[in-house]
């Protein structure tokens, strides 16, 4: 099933999407029609997360990419739940941020609280996945030396276009990132250092995650830059294509990269 969240009037509710241009209220307390036009309704970010747990350096072809050894156990980070935006929003440069680079990932939704689950348990605590981009000052991560600044900013962290309630398995889904029509990234899930049930397993040994949490879980090779102007589209196989426009104009860093 794929799943949106959309506004319709005063309302916004969780859907599914039933048609080329409709979608079914998920929400039995709406009392809406079966089948509701998309033209009647306004996309929202498909998550509200507590928190956004992401895993750093967690492709084989990445790491060498980047002239690292393999780690020993994920590497975590977070972003903030006011980095997320939907598919068709714009993704904002911060003024004097320096290089800003697209990482296309595979997005974990929790559907279940996970507190210390095996990793046989893990995907029993999924809701879903989707598309991601983990936006990322690159400047800004290397003059600070940790990620949390160059990953945070407001729209630093798309998610959509819908989320994927089943898939046979998610460590066989091929990985891309598209600039102004360019594929400039490909890789495949099967190249994860550590697959999803581990992720999982390994995050809720550190901390619960809640419903409507979501896992980045990496970035294959072929990072890069992306301007204002560049339309980017995160596309993995099963869960379409997640797209979002680059604008300047956010919030100027308080001291500019050189």
């Amino acid at each position: 099933m794929r799943i949106i969240r959309v506004r319709r009037g005063e309302r916004s509710f969780y859907a599914a999407i039933t048609g080329p241009n409709s979608v079914r209220c998920l929400n039995a307390e709406e009392n809406l029609p079966d089948d509701i036009p998309l033209e009647e309704l306004e996309l929202l970010p498909l998550v509200r997360p507590t928190k956004i747990v992401c895993v750093g350096l967690n492709y084989h072809d990445h790491a060498r990419e980047m002239g690292l050894p393999i780690p020993e156990e994920p590497v975590l980070f977070l972003k903030p739940p006011t980095a997320v935006i939907g598919t068709g929003e714009a993704i904002v440069a911060p003024a004097g941020a320096g290089r800003v680079d697209y990482e296309a990932e595979l997005a974990v939704v929790i559907g279940h609280p996970a507190r210390c689950v095996t990793e046989a348990d893990a995907l029993s605590h999924v809701f879903g996945y989707a598309c991601a981009n983990d936006v990322t000052a690159r400047d800004l991560q290397k003059k600070d030396g940790q990620w949390t600044r160059a990953k945070s900013f407001d729209t630093f962290c798309p998610v959509g276009p819908w989320i994927e309630t089943h898939l046979e398995d998610p460590q066989s889904l091929g990985v891309r990132a598209i600039v102004n029509g360019e594929a400039r990234q490909s890789g495949t899930t099967a190249d994860m250092i550590f697959p999803v049930p581990k992720l999982i397993s390994f995050i809720s040994g550190v901390m619960t995650l809640l419903p409507g949490d979501v896992i980045l879980t990496g970035t294959p090779a072929g990072i890069g830059p992306i301007k204002d102007g560049d339309e980017v589209g995160i596309e993995i196989d099963q869960l379409g294509l997640l797209s979002n426009r680059v604008v300047a104009g956010g919030p100027t860093v308080a001291a500019e990269v050189q």
